[in-house]
């Protein structure tokens, strides 16, 4: 009987453990999920497109420069905080995201002029263009200044700030669509 119950014993020990990994599994909090080493900001926020091409005396009107636009796309499901997160030029020019959350599969377009934030649409308040229209790179970096993703434009910019190869296709209209690039 002794051998009996000390297989039954081992066999609930078993039972129990297995039980209370699973019930650790499903019950991390959202911050650890977000943390956990296979989902990572880098992978998940991209600049999706860049509009740059700024003409004419029409140029530095208010109108103008909110046609001037980096989209900054979540791939993920989950929400990602952007705020402390930088986009910039290769000029050194230089906004930052305040108090804003991404959510999963949304996009925000950050517009180089003056406006109303929302949802969906950031303003740098500038009144000149930041965006160089024959070469350039956007680059957007996190709250620890570490390297997120960046979009480059021109001939003599095929890599960008921290030596990646960076690519990008013109549009009739002189916007650049990226994907996501390793």
């Amino acid at each position: 009987m002794s051998v009996s119950a000390s297989a039954t014993t081992r066999r609930l020990g078993s039972t129990a453990a297995v039980a209370a990994a699973l019930l650790g599994v499903t019950a991390l909090p959202a911050a650890a999920a977000a943390t956990h080493p296979g989902v990572s900001h880098r992978d998940a926020v991209v600049i999706s497109a860049v509009r740059h091409d700024l003409q004419g005396r029409a140029a530095f009107s208010a109108r103008a420069l909110n046609r001037e636009w980096v989209d900054v796309s979540n791939t993920s499901h989950r929400d990602v905080n952007l705020s402390g997160w930088t986009l910039s030029d290769a000029d050194g020019h230089s906004y930052t995201f305040r108090h804003y959350r991404l959510a999963g599969g949304a996009m925000v377009r950050v517009h180089t002029g003056e406006g109303r934030d929302t949802m969906s649409d950031l303003y740098q308040d500038r009144r000149s263009s930041v965006w160089n229209r024959d070469a350039d790179t956007a680059t957007l970096r996190n709250d620890h200044g570490r390297y997120v993703d960046s979009a480059s434009w021109g001939l003599h910019h095929r890599r960008d700030a921290d030596g990646r190869r960076a690519f990008g296709h013109r549009d009739a209209d002189d916007r650049h669509a990226f994907g996501h690039r390793r």
